[in-house]
């Protein structure tokens, strides 16, 4: 009897000890896949500046304001605080910070709309080591939207929202919580963020090693976020049953279109929900951003490839690049963003 208990206790304590293991070992992968979004150190120079903010700074001066998101202090800026009818508030894509859309955001600005950007946990000029992990973005967005609710030039105009990727689930989990919001767009948008890491498991780890892995990353998942462990995008967007638009690339490779927000219309009871697939040869996870001449200029030298900013940046940025081809780098998507545009005028009217 006395042996059966030593045996039972070694098992239960050797279980233990691998349960703990496992757990460290999750601990550490999860770190380094959410490992912090820094921006370009010469970001701000001669050859680079054009990509980024202070290319942009005469002509769309901004202010800079810092709002409380859990233990960080997170920096965030109003562009155009000229306009005071109508505000966009932005939520960026995971490993980089919202000056990677500058080009966008500048856009809104010159459409009349006042923008609210910020750069959330772990990402860009904010604090954090990590970003630490997949339904941070909406948390961030909610303590985002606390803050314009306090603030008094912000908090009385009708409020839209927009997001990519990362920021893009932001839009939409960030529903459930009690927010006055006119519209939402989400731009690649994944619905749930437990079914994203099990997918970026079997990318990393292959499917055996996901299996094994995934567990651990759901317990993981669960002690980092609490109560909001299991937040998805579709409760919030069923919850709020306001003017909601879903848009993904067909041939997104990063957020797969079957993990999209969009490819979740079955559940999705809102009858103002929109969907929208984008189609073509530029039909990514980040090129959709970009003019068509500037993704066919890019294509003609790197085929079949959907670069970020920060790999576009390295393309136009040699000493050689004319100021025309500068140009073309900051050219938009304009049929796809008054798209978006229209979907809020007519939520708005």
């Amino acid at each position: 009897m006395k042996k059966s208990i030593k045996i039972a206790l070694g098992l239960t304590v050797g279980a233990a000890a691998l349960f703990s293991l496992m757990l460290d070992a999750t601990a550490f992968i999860m770190g380094r896949q959410f490992g912090r979004g820094d921006y370009p150190k010469d970001r701000g120079s001669e050859q680079t500046a054009f990509g980024w903010y202070p290319a942009f700074e005469a002509d769309y001066p901004r202010e800079e304001v810092e709002f409380q998101s859990g233990r960080l202090m997170l920096r965030g800026w109003i562009y155009g605080a000229e306009h005071t009818d109508r505000l966009l508030v932005f939520a960026h894509g995971i490993g980089s910070g919202s000056e990677a859309y500058v080009n966008q955001l500048c856009w809104f600005v010159d459409h009349g709309w006042c923008v609210f950007a910020y750069d959330a946990a772990g990402s860009g000029d904010s604090p954090g080591d990590t970003t630490v992990g997949l339904v941070q973005s909406a948390l961030d967005l909610n303590s985002a939207l606390n803050y314009i609710e306090q603030d008094e030039r912000l908090k009385d105009m009708p409020k839209v929202l927009l997001g990519h990727s990362w920021g893009g689930f932001a839009v939409g989990g960030v529903l459930n919580f009690n927010h006055d919001i006119k519209a939402a767009a989400s731009l690649s948008g994944y619905a749930y963020p437990l079914e994203m890491l099990d997918q970026g498991a079997v990318n990393v780890l292959g499917t055996g090693g996901a299996m094994l892995f995934r567990p651990f990353a759901h317990i993981y998942n669960k002690i980092v976020f609490g109560k909001y462990a299991n937040l998805n995008a579709v409760d919030g967007i069923n919850k709020e049953n306001i003017p909601f638009l879903a848009m993904h690339g067909e041939s997104d490779e990063f957020v797969l279109y079957s993990l999209g927000i969009i490819s979740q219309q079955d559940r999705i009871t809102n009858p103002d929900a929109e969907f929208y697939t984008i189609t073509g040869d530029f039909a990514h996870h980040n090129d959709y951003f970009h003019s068509d001449a500037c993704n066919r200029y890019v294509a003609a030298q790197y085929p079949d490839v959907s670069l970020p900013q920060e790999e576009l940046l390295g393309i136009f940025s040699n000493e050689h690049t004319s100021d025309a081809d500068k140009s073309l780098f900051r050219a938009v998507n304009e049929p796809l963003l008054e798209r978006i545009e229209a979907f809020y005028e007519k939520s708005l009217s």
